[in-house]
């Protein structure tokens, strides 16, 4: 409450004290350049000391603040030249009523300007100049600019050396904006800014003015006045609307206030500036704005808004035609989203005070942006055949450098920009098509359609699992037609030779793509000898398994085709079987035994009985005697020593003819059966 009581008292005593008083000074705001016409000596008589040891005439006080040290200069150059003006310094760093004598001072007695030179070195005057000041950061200064002749012609102060003085308008935290001076610029850089008005004289209110000059820069307040003096004291401001005419120059001061700090240096720092109104209609200018006509659909979407047709605070209305802006018909209600293709539409601007004039659009599309249907291939995933891994990216659909892309599964979602694909490097699908929206640096796309085609394993239509014998070898042939080939025995060849039973795969290069593709090599299924068959000197060799049609042979030299084999000695044969592979044969032991066709068990030791306990040997053996009619009627096995004495039941049989066989298993890897057949006639006593 104490900062703003204090603020109070600051602002409410400029109203009630002159300028031309210490208390009062005015404050200096940079490097920034002044005039004023000083018309009295203030409200208190100053004591001036040093070589001003006389009291004000027409006098006006300054106050200043070092922002960066080095040195200083000034230069007080009077409207008139034949103007005396003297001036002294005071400082650094003291308070009014309690002044030393001022540090810098002159009072020649000449006309002409006056002022402080860099050329001068102090304590040496020359004339009318001074030496200059070396000035620290931080240090407050007076300066009273004192009118000897007391004349109204006034004078400018201007700023020279290396130093710089406090000022708000120079540091970026308070001022981020750029002010915005008000109307147009004059025909000359010092001519007061230009308010066009229709009719003049006209009632205006100044402050309508001030947010656009302020451009958004707080703790900033603008002030209007009709005198320079003023605008450099803020004395008598315009505060309501007031009757303005043609060429009367007005003048508008920006001040600055810390809110924070009311002792804050900078404080009071301000700005000058000048403008007057001019009476005269507006100038319209025609226009030209683009928009996108977006995969050459014909149409864009304009913005009207943005076509620079008039600068400043005005009211615009678009219709399509001409005649429709005349009759104030048909007007374009969506401006700012106004959807039409290439054409020319009309705008009518209006100021506030009624001015207006009328301005052609024209609107014309951006370049549209030329596509091309593209294709990619790329090979199918071992996993999934059906389906590749495709980079998007990678397909040549425009001419452009890098543009913008964004992909769509569909040409739907292309359209419409939805559902689009999240990483088109890694795009897994099918055979097929997706689209791409190309943008142009204008922001404008064109959709292209990507053909995607999957390329699926090509294998060998000639490579086949093959059946060999399992000691032999075999060549493997992918065919020709393949771009290469790579075993994995490690050759590169289209063939393979010498590879025995075993799997094998071959990686066949299809453009760039493989296909690995397995190949077997299958050892052939040996032929069993399941069992063989004895009539008499005659066997009868009964083979399963293996390849048909088969060989059969005695010897493993001589072959043929029957499975029997006749007029066989009595013991141990081999034989020897093979299929239609040729592999090396199986083989199997047999033996034929002797043939015994009678038996007289009258126990007189000749021809008692039947004995085959020489093929006690064999596995399972097994000596079976039958009636006539197939009954059995004796087993002979171990227990009975593989004999038969011509009984049954322990009764002596009948004489006559009976069947027996003989079964058993050869001693080989098969256990092959083998059963033999034969009759006995038995000739008992009666």
């Amino acid at each position: 409450m104490k900062k703003y009581l204090l603020l109070l008292i600051l602002f409410f005593s400029q109203l009630y004290f002159s300028q031309s008083d210490c208390i009062t000074a005015i404050p200096v705001c940079g490097n920034s350049d002044l005039s004023y016409t000083s018309l009295g000596h203030g409200d208190v008589t100053e004591d001036l000391m040093g070589c001003l040891a006389s009291d004000e005439n027409h006098s006006v006080w300054y106050t200043f603040t070092i922002a960066t040290s080095g040195t200083l200069t000034f230069m007080i150059t009077p409207n008139v030249n034949a103007t005396d003006y003297d001036f002294g310094v005071y400082g650094p760093n003291q308070t009014c009523g309690a002044l030393s004598p001022p540090i810098r001072c002159n009072y020649d007695g000449t006309d002409g300007p006056t002022g402080l030179s860099l050329a001068i070195t102090h304590p040496t005057v020359t004339g009318r100049l001074s030496g200059f000041m070396n000035v620290v950061a931080g240090e407050t200064y007076y300066l009273v600019v004192d009118n000897w002749d007391g004349s109204t012609d006034g004078f400018s102060l201007t700023w020279g050396g290396t130093a710089t003085l406090t000022s708000a308008f120079t540091d970026p935290a308070l001022t981020p904006n750029p002010f915005v001076p008000p109307g147009v610029a004059g025909p000359t850089p010092d001519s007061p800014r230009e308010i066009l008005r229709c009719a003049l004289p006209t009632t205006f209110d100044f402050s309508t003015l001030t947010n656009a000059i302020i451009n958004g820069n707080q703790n900033f307040t603008i002030t209007y006045h009709t005198t320079g003096n003023d605008a450099v004291t803020g004395d008598n401001p315009i505060t309501a609307p007031i009757t303005v005419n043609a060429g009367i120059i007005y003048y508008y001061r920006i001040k600055y206030t810390d809110p924070a700090n009311p002792t804050n240096p900078i404080n009071g720092c301000f700005q000058t500036g000048t403008f007057k109104f001019v009476q005269g209609n507006i100038t319209a200018r025609d226009a030209t704005i683009y928009a996108c006509n977006n995969n050459n659909i014909g149409t864009g979407l304009f913005n009207l808004t943005t076509a620079d047709v008039y600068s400043g605070n005005v009211t615009k209305k678009y219709y399509p035609t001409m005649a429709d802006l005349n009759a104030g018909t048909n007007e374009i209600t969506n401006p700012a989203n106004y959807t039409s293709g290439e054409k020319k539409i009309f705008v009518k601007v209006t100021t506030t005070d009624g001015c207006s004039d009328t301005a052609e659009i024209t609107l014309k599309f951006y370049p549209l942006v030329i596509v091309t249907e593209a294709s990619l291939e790329s090979c199918y995933i071992e996993t999934a055949i059906t389906t590749a891994v495709f980079n998007l990216t990678t397909a040549t659909v425009s001419t452009l450098t890098n543009p913008p892309k964004k992909f769509y599964p569909t040409l739907a979602n292309a359209t419409s920009g939805t559902n689009e694909i999240g990483n088109p490097t890694i795009y897994i699908a099918t055979t097929g098509s997706v689209y791409v929206r190309v943008y142009s640096a204008d922001g404008c796309y064109s959709i292209a359609k990507i053909n995607l085609k999957v390329l699926p394993p090509v294998k060998s239509t000639v490579l086949k699992d093959k059946t060999i014998c399992l000691e032999d070898k075999t060549t493997l042939d992918a065919g020709g037609g393949f771009d290469g080939y790579e075993w994995s025995t490690g050759a590169t060849t289209q063939s393979i030779s010498n590879v025995g039973v075993g799997e094998y795969w071959v990686k066949l290069k299809t453009g760039k793509c493989y296909t690995l593709q397995v190949v077997h090599v299958y050892a052939t299924q040996q032929p069993v000898i399941s069992s063989i068959d004895i009539t008499n000197n005659t066997i009868t060799v009964n083979v399963n398994g293996g390849t048909a049609p088969y060989k059969y042979s005695l010897d493993g030299i001589t072959w043929q085709d029957s499975n029997v084999f006749s007029d066989l000695p009595r013991g141990e044969v081999k034989v020897y079987v093979k299929d239609f592979y040729d592999c090396n044969p199986i083989d199997v032991q047999v033996t034929v035994p002797n043939l015994l066709n009678a038996i007289t068990p009258n126990g007189d030791n000749k021809n008692d009985f039947i004995d085959y306990s020489a093929l006690s040997y064999k596995k399972n053996l097994q000596f079976i005697v039958y009636d006539r009619y197939g009954n059995k009627l004796y087993t002979a096995d171990k227990t009975r020593d593989y004999r038969w004495d011509g009984t049954a039941s322990g009764k002596k049989i009948l004489t006559g003819t009976y069947w027996y066989s003989i079964s058993w298993n050869e001693n080989d890897k098969n256990n092959t059966q083998t059963k033999y057949s034969g009759w006995v006639l038995v000739k008992n006593r009666e």
